[in-house]
């Protein structure tokens, strides 16, 4: 017990600054308590990297398809087949590559189904097969809580808060009190023994991946903790979710809502017996307000919404990054709104993409392989940080 002990504590050494002395017993206690929880949630957000790259190879056989030099369908067309084997068709999302297949949402018997259609025989291939989904799903608990609910959420929270704090202390030991003794910091000695080499790794990818572990962890926080999620909005020239309620200035966001949400309901009376616009055409309006070529979904009106939704991915910019543009039309044709993801404020900005830049969905599959290493760095510095202490104790013993 006497060696445990003083494995966990050691007298602050001559000429060490009393920050780095501090920044040694904290990063020694919050590892060796986080460090079992922080491999998990690296080894989950691994595992779930490349899930959408995984559940298109597990339905190859729907999702990718021969273009050959056959013409593909136009959404009027796509309606009106499904529309004879008894299919309402909801929305339609196309992809930018010609050899993907369309996603279809339709209602069939009063259920809402989605299936993969071939756009150059109008052919239905079938529901996704949820195999892979399951497994993914099982991940996702596991790394949300653990799968214990609502407890194990906030012990997650909690070690990922050290985590954030483990980094930060982690990059203050790990600068040097010199210049000349930058380059031992940047490399692994690997003819080294054992100890050492476990050492410089420990020190040397922490600090490489210190930056981007940061960030992923940081907007783990945002999806668990309102505080987090309220600091960044706010941080980012957002009003306070605690206190947007009160305001009452005349460009309060509710009020914009109210009133697109009023408009909404006069549409739905004005327009209720009023023919659709063909799909056809509200594409050809949307591709004049968005001129460019990429993902695009488009959603029907339905009792909820009366409007037609256009929503389309791009990424024309510096990094490539996937930033959702949206156009709204009425059931006649006229256009409504169009929102910009250029346009918005920055605390809107990060609020839509939030999900995709935790996950490094966000420049498609480049990303997400940066992401996954830098999880396995995560996974490793647990591992690492254990052995260096593990080394300390049985010496000490």
């Amino acid at each position: 017990m006497k060696s445990l002990f003083k494995s966990l504590y050691r007298k602050r050494r001559k000429n060490e600054s009393l920050i780095k002395y501090l920044m040694w017993i904290i990063h020694l206690w919050l590892g060796l308590l986080s460090s079992s929880i922080v491999f998990v949630m690296c080894l989950t957000g691994c595992l779930y990297a490349f899930r959408n790259q995984i559940i298109d190879l597990y339905n190859r056989d729907k999702v990718y398809i021969s273009a050959g030099s056959q013409v593909s369908q136009t959404p009027d067309r796509i309606q009106a087949v499904l529309f004879k084997s008894g299919k309402e068709l909801t929305s339609l999302l196309m992809p930018d590559r010609k050899n993907r297949s369309y996603v279809v949402s339709y209602r069939e018997d009063q259920l809402d189904k989605s299936s993969y259609y071939n756009q150059y025989t109008g052919e239905i291939l079938g529901q996704a097969d949820t195999g892979a989904n399951r497994f993914f799903e099982v991940v996702l608990d596991i790394h949300r809580n653990l799968m214990m609910g609502n407890i194990g959420r906030q012990i997650v929270g909690a070690s990922v808060l050290m985590f954030c704090v483990l980094l930060i202390s982690g990059l203050i030991l790990w600068l040097p009190k010199k210049l000349k003794f930058l380059k031992q910091g940047l490399t692994v000695k690997f003819k080294a023994k054992f100890q050492r080499v476990n050492y410089d790794l420990h020190n040397t990818l922490g600090f490489y991946t210190f930056l981007v572990l940061f960030f992923m962890a940081v907007t783990g926080l945002y999806v668990t903790y309102p505080w987090v999620k309220n600091a960044l909005i706010v941080s980012l020239g957002g009003s306070s979710i605690n206190h947007i309620a009160e305001e009452k200035s005349g460009d309060d966001p509710f009020g914009g809502l109210l009133e697109d949400m009023l408009q909404k309901q006069k549409e739905k009376k004005n327009l209720k017996n009023t023919a659709s616009v063909s799909i056809d055409r509200i594409l050809e309006l949307s591709n004049k307000q968005l001129p460019y070529s990429a993902v695009t979904s488009i959603e029907l009106p339905n009792k909820e919404n009366p409007r037609y939704v256009v929503t389309k991915t791009n990424t024309r910019n510096l990094l490539g990054m996937m930033l959702p543009d949206q156009i709204t039309f009425d059931k006649t044709g006229v256009f409504k709104t169009r929102e910009l993801f250029s346009d918005k404020p920055l605390n809107k900005q990060f609020t839509a993409l939030a999900k995709p830049l935790h996950t490094g969905e966000i420049m498609g599959l480049p990303s997400i392989i940066l992401y996954f290493l830098i999880s396995l760095v995560g996974c490793s510095l647990p591992v690492t940080g254990f052995l260096i202490w593990w080394h300390r104790f049985r010496k000490i013993k």
